[in-house]
């Protein structure tokens, strides 16, 4: 088994709160182990996030109100088997998504 720890999304987020982020490749397990959610405008925003089978994904976040100029951290140890997706949103472009994992393959 080969273990990379690598970014798994970077970037900002787009106002559909089911938008994919992230898709574990085939024959791939991935473990989530960090999310960094920033807000690089004056103004409050909210932020979404779900993660696991496309079918029945699992709330993480559900419009979680993050401050002007602020940062959240969820520090997580979360498997998501071949297929299986992180998908999330905001209210505005300006609140950025930083998913760190490890894919074993």
């Amino acid at each position: 088994m080969a273990a990379t720890l690598k970014p798994l999304f970077r970037g900002a987020a787009t106002t559909t709160t089911t938008t994919v982020l992230y898709t574990v490749p085939a024959s791939t397990t991935t473990a989530v182990t960090n999310i960094v959610i920033t807000n690089t405008a004056a103004s409050a925003g909210t932020f979404t996030l779900a993660m696991g089978p496309a079918a029945g994904q699992i709330a993480m976040a559900t419009t979680v109100a993050i401050a002007a100029n602020s940062i959240v951290t969820l520090d997580i140890k979360q498997t998501l088997t071949a297929t299986q997706t992180i998908t999330g949103g905001a209210s505005a472009t300006t609140i950025n998504f930083h998913i760190s994992g490890v894919e074993i393959v």
